[in-house]
This record gives C-alpha cells, structure tokens and sequence, in this order.
C-alpha cells in the first residue's frame, strides 16, 4: 500500500509533494526517467528538484494539482520494490524557484555507499504511536537533522548531534552515540527528521555499526504534525524545509521564519528585529563573514527581489523579512 498523506486548504494555490523510496533502480532506467520527468515538469510548469540514484528516488515539487498528481502517477507506474512515502501539502506561493531532476550517488547524501536502506533498516513507529514512545524514560531520542533545521523547532526532550550536514551523522553515531549508548544503557534509540528519508538511512547505519533496538518515526515530522493533533502534540516549535517556505507551523503551513538571503539561514522574527539585521545582506550569523563588496551585491539583490515583490505580488518570490 502507498503511504500518502495530504493536507489541502482549497483557498491555497499550489501543491506540494515530497516523495522518496529505497528501491534498487536499473543504471538504463535512470536517464529515461530524468527525461520524462523534465517533460512534465515542463509541460506543467513544475518546480523543485527530484533525485535519482542506483538507490532510489527523492524529491519534493511544487506546481497546480494537475501536473503534481501527473507526477505522482508516474511514480506509481514505476513499480518500485519499496512503495512511496508520499506527503502532500498546499501553499499559496510557488515553493520553488526552479526545476531539476538529475542523478547521483545517493539520494540522501551521508558518503556511505555501503549503506542500503534497501536491505536493512530500523523498525518504523507510526505517528499515532510516537508519543506514548517517546515518553518511555528507556527511549533515546534522537534528532538526526542539522544544527540549523533544530534551531526552529524538535521533540522536546530529543539529543542534538550538533550537525551541519548529513554526511557526519556516521562520524558523531561512531564516537558519541556509543559513548552514550554505553552510559545510559537505553531499551531502544528512536529517530527522526523532516520526511523519513535521512532515517531510513541513519538508522540503516546503526544497524549495520551493531546497534540494538533501533526505531524511527514513519514519514517523519512531516506525517506527525499532519496526523497527530496539536493538543496532543510533543513538537516544540517549527519544521524547517527545503524550499522557500523556510519552516512550517503545526498545520504545515508557513510559519513565521525566514531566511537570510545572505547565508541562508532560518530567522525568527525575534533575529529579524536584531540591529545586525539588514534584510538581504546580513544577520547575526553572518554579519562577520562577508566582504563589503559582497554585501554590496547582495543590497543590488535585494532591491531587484523587492522590485519583483512590487511587480507580481502573490508570485513565487517569497517574502525576505
């Protein structure tokens, strides 16, 4: 059965799909299929990206109904060994300034070949599980997304690997994960990310390293906040995502974040109303570590966005500050 979840608001312009599935995929399918994807795309006028690897697919899109359900069918034709974890969603703005679908290595990068999510995973917990879970005193917790992803929201209670990229989740799992597997003696670990796909893999990892008892959340974030009732709900705070929606709220819609235009970081309004704040050129986390040519191109920039702003209100450019 495919696992899909949509939340629709009928006013909302545009729908957002993000899709992934671990299925071993022939080397000779991989360019036809990048072909027919920038065909849709292009017909349908498309946007965002879709990762194909020997691995699987990953992507998120965004566009009218018509050609993301084009999409979707597509997908499902393929009949992969894995079915689709498949989550929908509506905004009113273009999610994506472009569209591009091309292969690589991995789908999810963490520069571990030899990890296949294909042949060995963690146990998934449903969201409607989640919550009695993670209560358990036994239970590690564990946020496997980056620094910056944490900073606008997590489950309370979740350990922070202090991340930048995925890529060192297998060096910090290694050194420290184990240091503190070994102190705290958990019954279980239990992990999660935005939408799944960075656990299927970290928690294929562990399994591989020799880990025990290893969970994580089916469709990640993404699925709890659309099936859990904010009532009830253990997140604390925003979902950071990929596309310029920056983070979404509890009913996954745009939430009250944005990114520095400069070095792409999330701010809240709290960091909007600091005095290092100039929106398009700095923040605070940025305000030491460009050039003043730089900051120069990047005030040229911002008067080009806002020129645009001016010009196609309730377009794809998405507000700076």
């Amino acid at each position: 059965m495919n696992k899909a979840i949509e939340v629709v608001c009928k006013e909302e312009k545009f729908k957002v799909a993000a899709f992934y599935s671990f299925s071993p995929i022939k080397e000779e399918v991989i360019s036809p299929l990048i072909g027919e994807m920038n065909d849709i795309a292009s017909k349908y006028e498309l946007r965002g990206t879709i990762l194909i690897a020997l691995e699987g697919i990953n992507g998120t899109i965004c566009g009218k109904t018509e050609g993301v359900l084009e999409i979707h069918r597509k997908l499902l034709s393929l009949n992969l060994k894995t079915p689709f974890e498949i989550k929908f969603s509506s905004t009113s703005r273009q999610a994506f300034r472009r569209f591009k679908a091309r292969q690589k290595k991995e789908i999810v990068t963490m520069g571990r070949v030899d990890v296949d999510p294909c042949k060995t995973a963690g146990k998934y917990v449903e969201p409607k599980d989640w919550n009695d879970f993670i209560d358990d005193p036994s239970t590690l917790l564990i946020d496997t997304r980056n620094e910056y992803e944490i900073s606008t929201g997590t489950f309370r209670g979740s350990i922070n690997p202090h991340t930048t990229k995925f890529r060192e989740f297998p060096k910090w799992a290694t050194k420290e994960l184990r240091s503190l597997v070994n102190e705290t003696k958990p019954k279980r670990i239990a992990m999660f990310c935005t939408g799944g796909i960075r656990c299927e893999k970290a928690t294929s990892f562990l399994n591989q390293e020799g880990f025990s008892d290893v969970y994580h959340l089916r469709g990640g974030i993404l699925r709890y906040l659309a099936e859990v009732p904010k009532s009830n709900s253990r997140w604390e705070g925003e979902c950071f995502v990929f596309d310029q929606r920056v983070a979404l709220d509890h009913s996954l819609k745009p939430g009250a974040y944005r990114l520095c235009f400069a070095c792409g970081m999330p701010l809240s309004v709290e960091e909007r109303q600091m005095t290092s704040y100039i929106p398009g050129v700095q923040c605070h986390h940025c305000k030491d570590l460009f050039s003043d040519d730089d900051r120069e191109r990047f005030r040229e920039r911002q008067k080009h966005i806002k020129s645009l702003q001016k010009r196609l209100p309730g377009n794809s450019i998405w507000p700076s500050s």
